[in-house]
């Protein structure tokens, strides 16, 4: 029996919000779509901006816990799909044994992936310049925002959707993916890559991707050593981080899914 729902889960500087477009699009083709807000965004963009304690307050369990609670009251296992940190956590939830299969959209690696590529470094400085932003909530200006999610977009474009979607990020979380690698045991992204039992997963590039770079994508998938299950990659010439709202995203919408759902178990 095909999944009947599909999982949507955000990633950070941004809100379910910026799943706006994928969520319609699924809906028209009969799913049940999903695109669950981390404990306390369910209010919209423009609370969080003027209310960042939100964000400071929000933990990686708390998150994985919530989307958890949501994938238990379903009928039968969803696709889970996830872009940026959203990727991570889809790999989390997968892990968990949830899902009947996973797309991880640019994804933020999880414990383990050491690459770091220059492009990254610049995009996530405004949060990582400084260890006091560890205890804040951190955003991007325009042209940080311009650099790391939309350099391939037109600066109207750009504009637009920083206005649309863009909100600060909790800045503990990311240090904490930073020093995950050199901290002892298992941290909050930790997977087993050799869990024979974790539902299929493809992973997906945009070539021009500054915060999460191919090279990233790569790593992530050359850490999973099961030979028991599905892991695959796909790069997209041309896209940059904000994937899901540059043109052409519904061809990628469509293409992903159909790996979904023809991997699902």
């Amino acid at each position: 029996m095909e999944p009947d729902t599909i999982v949507l889960v955000h990633g950070f500087w941004v809100t379910p919000r910026s799943w706006e477009h994928w969520v319609t699009h699924y809906e028209a083709k009969g799913y049940r779509v999903i695109a669950p807000g981390y404990p306390g965004f369910e209010v919209e963009v423009e609370e969080l901006r003027a209310n960042p304690q939100i964000i400071v307050d929000v933990t990686v369990p708390a998150i994985i816990d919530k989307i958890e609670a949501i994938i238990k009251e379903l009928d039968r296992p969803p696709i889970i799909m996830g872009h940026s940190a959203g990727g991570a956590f889809t790999q989390v939830l997968l892990d968990h044994g949830f899902g009947a299969s996973g797309v991880a959209l640019n994804s933020a690696p999880t414990e383990g992936v050491k690459v770091v590529p220059l492009s990254q470094v610049k995009s996530t400085f405004p949060v990582l310049k400084s260890p006091a932003n560890r205890h804040k909530a951190v955003g991007l200006s325009l042209e940080q925002w311009s650099y790391a999610f939309t350099n391939t977009f037109s600066a109207e474009d750009s504009e637009a959707l920083y206005e649309r979607y863009h909100i600060p990020a909790n800045g503990g979380i990311l240090w904490g993916s930073v020093l995950a690698n050199f901290q002892p045991g298992p941290q909050e992204t930790w997977v087993d890559y050799h869990n024979d039992d974790r539902a299929p997963l493809l992973f997906v590039s945009g070539s021009e991707d500054h915060i999460m770079p191919p090279a990233i994508q790569k790593s992530n998938l050359k850490h999973y050593k099961s030979a028991q299950t599905v892991t695959e990659i796909r790069e997209y010439d041309g896209y940059a981080h904000l994937l899901p709202a540059q043109e052409g995203w519904e061809q990628i919408a469509d293409d992903v899914l159909a790996w979904a759902v023809e991997h699902a178990r």
